[in-house]
């Protein structure tokens, strides 16, 4: 049985990610300082697999304590790395603290990869790296343009850092997913989308109006160059998401990558409008949502969504799942985590 790290595996992605890897027979270790998460969702994965994964509760930035990690888990032969601060908002606003964090803590992996001959890095980047593209559907080799918020950077940066640092240790090899918008919750509605801090992506913001956590919620710009003049993005199901981390994996361990880094992009190919995501929660749940429009939101990309054949053709990955299917499953979610609907 492979042991792999998996960096933030207490958070969303991460949490849906040992799920899998754990039905796929991998033994998972996990590092997460619960600074957006929650150590309850180990009793969600618990809950699923039958398995009690350990967490490390400490912060990546901190040398010494990673390297503890590794000396605890000799044996680890593959790093999953989601690990990192992912607001675009605050990043605007806090970008030294981002910076500081995501890729600092990026840099102490990589000096515990080459110490204890770790092999494999699949590295959770993000399809904020293209900027405010032209080109659609993104495709791996669409030029990145500026980033348009420090987190973006950060990722773009984390990307070249990988690079670099492949270059002059050939042993190891990487993978860099360039994922579109998670979304959804596990079927089981055990483990879903449940941050700390207040939470900004879209399906969680509409459930949690729909409960009555918030009276309403802002859809920010209607005067944006689309169908409908709200932003366009490419949500995908986390559990689709959560397959293809286990898949690209399974790849490297194949020895089938030739090159020491290679990207792929992860999306259902398709641009969801965020009204059309309005509207397919109250059609998919019934439930009525409160919105209003407000001001264009700073950091914002117009429109972006993937092209995928990439990752089908050499991942043998594609995604099962639509926005439908990421609505039912999101307010399950947010049905069972709350014990019921709220009073508003």
């Amino acid at each position: 049985m492979k042991k792999v790290l998996v960096t933030g595996g207490c958070g969303y992605i991460g949490s849906h990610t040992i799920v899998d890897l754990i039905e796929q027979g991998y033994e998972v270790v996990s590092v997460d300082n619960l600074s957006n998460s929650d150590a309850s969702v180990l009793d969600g994965i618990a809950a699923i697999t039958g398995k009690r994964v350990k967490n490390y509760a400490i912060d990546l930035r901190w040398p010494e304590a990673t390297a503890q990690v590794f000396e605890d888990h000799t044996d680890i032969q593959g790093i999953i790395h989601f690990a990192a601060l992912k607001a675009v908002g605050e990043s605007v606003n806090e970008p030294i603290r981002y910076f500081r964090n995501n890729i600092n803590s990026l840099l102490n992996l990589l000096d515990c990869m080459v110490k204890y001959e770790v092999p494999h890095l699949i590295f959770s980047s993000s399809c904020s790296v293209y900027g405010n593209t032209d080109q659609l559907p993104v495709t791996e080799e669409t030029p990145t343009q500026e980033a348009e918020s420090p987190y973006a950077r950060t990722k773009q940066m984390c990307e070249q850092i990988i690079h670099d640092f492949a270059r002059v240790h050939p042993k190891q090899k990487h993978i860099l997913l360039r994922y579109f918008n998670p979304a959804g919750a596990h079927d089981s509605a055990k483990i879903g989308e449940s941050p700390i801090n207040k939470a900004s992506n879209l399906v969680p913001v509409i459930t949690e109006t729909a409960i009555g956590k918030r009276q309403e919620m802002t859809v920010f710009g209607d005067n944006y160059d689309t169908r409908d003049g709200s932003c366009i993005r490419d949500y995908i199901h986390v559990e689709d998401l959560a397959d293809a981390h286990t898949k690209a994996l399974q790849h490297l361990e194949a020895s089938r990558q030739q090159n020491a880094v290679d990207v792929y992009n992860l999306g259902i190919g398709e641009g969801v409008t965020v009204l059309e995501a309005v509207e397919a929660f109250m059609k998919v749940t019934g439930q009525k949502l409160a919105y209003k429009i407000g001001e264009r939101r700073p950091g914002d990309v117009v429109a972006i969504y993937a092209n995928y054949n990439k990752a089908e053709q050499q991942l043998g990955w594609s995604p099962k799942r639509d926005i439908n299917d990421i609505m039912r499953t999101a307010w399950a979610w947010e049905v069972a985590r709350t014990g019921g609907r709220l009073e508003g």
